[in-house]
């Protein structure tokens, strides 16, 4: 094989040969599990005679290393696959033979190896040729954790290794810069700093408390959501937090969700079992079989932030990211087939729209297909409308010039639906919302419509919630902004610092001029020195922090800080006030 024609991958796959290798001359009692690639590079499994510490990465990369520099050879071969079990019986590699009598049992006589210096392991490849085509500086032993072997808390808990790899020390270093910057913009630790948000052992795992300044950014995004979706034609409602099971029943969402919902509530007096609600739907399906409907009515678009709870796993709970809790940017659209491309381009229009705002250059918007043999178990068993509605939206978002990426096995239990992952500023990857198709759940709750000929028809259903939970997106916009929002969205707009006590009058006359145009503002008294105060602002990475002394009180002007460079500019006050205004009303990135 060429020297070019060598893949990143299989200079990581490679690259986990020789981490093993020299865990090996390090520990020859080393018990092997796997070595598979990831994203950024790759891991190995052992059971170790002791716990591994920090200070034996080091030790392992330079015997890595020095392995690299003798241009080892990787050279294949095959073995049958009852010798190859008493070759690791013998070698007292159990979790080796384990994985080949599992092939064995799949129906493989004979399995590969691959042998690399004097170490040999079980592997399909593909490999490097030699060793000399890895940049041994392009590499780095990243972390220890701890692994149960194949993911079974019954069975022993191995010690894993991972590894960073790229194809050049510039992209490993490029990683790394990258890593350290995300971990700057972690929205935990802004979340904390920035006093927005916080969790409670009193209140429950997964079950966020907002803050003063983090429900600033709550309700300017629901501000936000409510004003586009008024300009769309939608009508807000609101439903209680709790129903009956009965209504989930209906829907079909207790037998595809109950795992996921908080248990249920038997209440004094009360036959049935309540829920508190893990979504909006069922309700709104409600609202509209309140009142008869005719096709003169739809398309109808029913919009609510409604608090939503989920029973998550605690060891899946990561801050706001994955939650307990949620407010949703949810809305449920009833129409006709012949509308529903015009709704569903109309929606796809919206999440752009969103994009452009918030900076969001990069995203990828999945269309998560049903998988046929999982009709009557994970989906509704309706084959003919899985095809049909999928078609459709392939055609919708062909019609909208918006590609996606097809995914199977994806979709939600009632229809196919649209995923959207967005990329942040630093190139992190969150999953955002999703845009679903509903042929089902109409049909089963009896949802209709008077159609043209006086006939009763079910209308199809569109599920969509382009802002995602206030948890998520908020989560999502701390790490893509690094807490520095724009100045419409910052919890505090403007930071005034008068140099001196002297100043602190002419300070309240510009703080009051802010707070008549509803900028939210704070007055930083001169209790501390100015610098003291300068660098507090900063901290709080608020937009425009205005130094006011005897030039500016004087002038009737205000001396501004920039956020990015630290540079100051001194404008008239009335210059500043109708500035930042306009970065408000307009809801301008700055």
């Amino acid at each position: 094989m060429d020297k070019h024609q060598i893949t990143l991958d299989q200079k990581r796959h490679s690259l986990s040969h020789i981490l093993a290798e020299a865990v090996l001359e390090m520990f020859p009692d080393a018990k092997l599990g796997i070595g598979p690639t990831i994203d950024n590079g790759f891991y190995y499994d052992f059971e170790l005679p002791r716990t591994l510490i920090p200070e034996d990465l080091p030790i392992l990369e330079k015997k890595m290393k020095q392995f690299i520099r003798q241009n080892q050879t990787f050279e294949h071969h095959t073995e049958p696959a009852d010798k190859a079990i008493e070759f690791y019986h013998a070698a007292k590699q159990p979790f080796k033979a384990e994985l080949i009598s599992d092939l064995k049992t799949k129906g493989e006589t004979e399995v590969g190896f691959y042998k690399s210096g004097k170490f040999v392991d079980l592997c399909k490849g593909p490999h490097v040729d030699s060793t000399s085509q890895i940049q041994e500086n392009a590499f780095k032993l990243d972390r220890i954790a701890g692994a149960y072997w194949r993911g079974d808390e019954h069975r022993p808990m191995l010690q894993r290794i991972y590894g960073l790899a790229f194809d050049t020390r510039e992209e490993l270093d490029k990683y790394l810069e990258l890593r350290k910057e995300a971990e700057r913009r972690d929205h935990r630790k802004l979340g904390k700093e920035l006093d927005l948000f916080s969790f409670s052992d009193n209140v429950g795992p997964g079950l966020p408390l907002w803050h003063p300044k983090g429900t600033i950014l709550v309700e300017e995004l629901e501000r936000l959501a409510k004003e586009e979706e008024f300009k769309a034609g939608y009508v807000r409602v609101r439903t209680p937090h709790i129903t009956k099971g009965k209504l989930y029943e209906l829907s079909g969402h207790l037998s595809h969700y109950k795992a996921s919902m908080f248990p249920p509530m038997k209440l004094d007096g009360e036959k049935e079992e309540y829920y508190v609600k893990p979504m909006n739907c069922p309700h709104h399906h409600m609202i509209y079989s309140a009142s008869p409907k005719s096709y003169r009515d739809l398309p109808l678009r029913y919009a609510e932030y409604g608090t939503c709870y989920r029973f998550e796993d605690s060891g899946a709970l990561f801050g706001l990211m994955r939650v307990r809790s949620m407010q949703m940017n949810d809305a449920h659209m009833y129409c006709t087939e012949d509308q529903f491309e015009q709704e569903f381009i109309g929606v796809t229009q919206m999440y752009l729209r969103y994009f452009k705002l918030f900076g969001i250059d990069k995203y990828v918007m999945r269309l998560s297909l049903h998988d046929p043999k999982e009709l009557g178990k994970k989906y509704i068993d309706e084959p003919v409308l899985w095809k049909h509605t999928e078609e459709m939206v392939r055609r919708a978002m062909k019609k909208a010039k918006v590609n996606t990426v097809e995914v199977p096995n994806e979709a939600a239990f009632y229809g196919p639906k649209i995923d959207i992952e967005v990329f942040s500023s630093i190139g992190r990857e969150f999953t955002l919302a999703t845009n679903q198709v509903d042929f089902a759940v109409p049909k089963r709750m009896n949802l209709v419509y008077t159609d043209e000929k006086g006939q009763e028809k079910h209308p199809l259903v569109i599920h969509r919630a382009p802002l995602g939970t206030h948890e998520r997106f908020i989560g999502f916009l701390i790490e893509h902004f690094g807490g520095a929002f724009p100045t419409w969205l910052a919890p505090v707009q403007v930071a005034i610092l008068p140099v001196a006590e002297v100043h602190e009058k002419y300070a309240e006359e510009v703080r009051k001029m802010l707070f008549e145009q509803n900028i939210r503002v704070e007055l930083y008294k001169a209790t501390d020195s100015l610098g003291k105060r300068i660098r507090h602002a900063e901290m709080q990475k608020i937009p425009h922090v205005l130094v006011l002394g005897d030039t500016e009180k004087k002038a009737k002007s205000v001396t501004v800080r920039d956020r990015k460079t630290k540079e100051q500019k001194t404008l008239k006050l009335a210059s500043f006030v109708k500035k930042v205004v306009e970065e408000v009303t307009e809801r301008t990135l700055n």
